[in-house]
């Protein structure tokens, strides 16, 4: 990554850049939820709304159909909450970088936190430079995918008027492609590996949980798998010293 570490412009730019190639398959995504709101009875000044005020695109596609099924205000809530918990994993891992901001930082870059921010921001961490202006770079990443994740939602709204059955398309698929391309360039140990591998098994065999607890069961569970293999790894190798100075 070439930029001007020292300068929160620099910064900025860079995060813009690194976010590009995932704002491709966000797109499609944005625009299928804009679609099918509309069609699903949710008004155009609502669907906005949604991506305005919750910016969340799975809880988004999970409320719209859970509102066009008539169900109460608390279960979509709850529904919701369940789904976005794996939110929580993403503050854990860049909370020890960011807990020097003040709140007028920490609050709308809490609001802004994807998927795909989460993971360009957590690699510009991990980078072993001294800049101080890394949230500058989070920053730009977060409000490229705010801004793309409205114009898509408007054009789907658009478009969802005169489309009958946006979900037809097929490109929905486009995100799962990108996940998978965001998760594979982390896999660099056996911890990641495992931790991948049985969260994937995981969500497949919990996918018929209710209320989408399967997502958050897998990323339990792979969490544990591979700090398990983590320490196995290092009391194994702490062992192997030991038996090599003696």
């Amino acid at each position: 990554m070439s930029l001007n570490a020292s300068t929160p412009a620099g910064e900025f730019k860079a995060g813009i850049r690194d976010t590009l190639p995932l704002v491709v398959s966000a797109i499609p995504f944005g625009i299928i939820f804009g679609a099918l709101a509309v069609a699903r009875g949710i008004s155009p000044a609502g669907t906005l709304g949604l991506s305005l005020f919750v910016f969340a695109g799975a809880s988004q596609f999970i409320a719209v159909g859970l509102v066009a099924q008539g169900t109460g205000i608390g279960l979509i809530v709850l529904t919701t909450f369940i789904v976005n918990l794996r939110h929580a994993l993403y503050s854990t891992t860049l909370a020890p970088h960011m807990s020097h901001l003040s709140q007028k930082w920490l609050l709308p870059l809490a609001f802004w936190l994807t998927d795909e921010s989460f993971v360009v921001a957590a690699a510009r961490y991990q980078r072993a430079d001294a800049s101080p202006f890394k949230h500058w770079y989070f920053l730009g990443s977060a409000v490229l995918m705010y801004t793309d994740w409205q114009l898509s939602t408007l054009v789907g709204v658009i478009a969802g008027q005169s489309i009958p059955d946006p979900l037809s398309w097929g490109l929905d698929f486009a995100m799962s492609v990108t996940f998978i391309g965001l998760v594979v360039p982390m896999v660099k140990n056996r911890p990641m590996l495992v931790t991948v591998l049985v969260a994937s098994v995981t969500a497949v065999l919990a996918h018929g949980l209710p209320n989408q607890l399967g997502l958050m069961l897998a990323a339990v569970v792979g969490i544990a798998a591979g700090l398990i293999t983590e320490q196995t790894s290092e009391v194994s190798k702490t062992s192997e010293v030991s038996q090599a100075d003696q």
